[in-house]
């Protein structure tokens, strides 16, 4: 069961997300037929660690082993989407992986169909794409070296 609680005008969520950056490209997905990028992940599951949470995550989307390295980010972000006010616990994990499957360039799907849209996104190019939260846009050019807790709102 997952993390998430809804009332009739809000939603609280708490969601894991992966920061894989390659060859100075990062690793993003959307929805099809949305325009908003985000990075990786999903939600944690009851009683789940959140490290195992996007392991599980990376496993189910797109097939793959990664492992979880250090939190970057600990955000608290405010929103609204589909005319309901979001208030989402985020935790922002380092991933890479040892699989020998190499993701493809350019636009591909995960192997849940065609939900999910994945790219890897040149980080230089992040201010010409909607991505969520905001503060990734900048923020994922200088990874900082301790984590950070962070309050957002969009």
């Amino acid at each position: 069961m997952d993390v998430v609680f809804h009332t009739e005008t809000a939603v609280f969520n708490y969601r894991v997300a992966g920061v894989w950056i390659q060859d100075g490209h990062i690793l993003l997905h959307r929805a099809s037929g949305d325009e908003i990028w985000s990075l990786p992940g999903g939600r944690v599951e009851m009683n789940e660690a959140s490290p195992l949470s996007l392991q599980r995550e990376f496993k189910e989307e797109l097939d793959l082993s990664v492992q979880v390295g250090r939190l970057v980010w600990i955000v608290e972000n405010f929103f609204e989407y589909r005319e309901k006010k979001v208030h989402e616990i985020g935790l922002y994990y380092l991933v890479s992986t040892d699989d020998k499957q190499a993701l493809p360039n350019g636009s591909f799907h995960g192997v849940e169909g065609e939900r999910l849209i994945y790219e890897w996104v040149p980080i230089d190019e992040l201010e010409d794409i909607v991505l969520y939260p905001e503060f990734l846009k900048k923020a994922l050019k200088n990874i900082p070296q301790t984590t950070e807790h962070l309050i957002v709102s969009n």
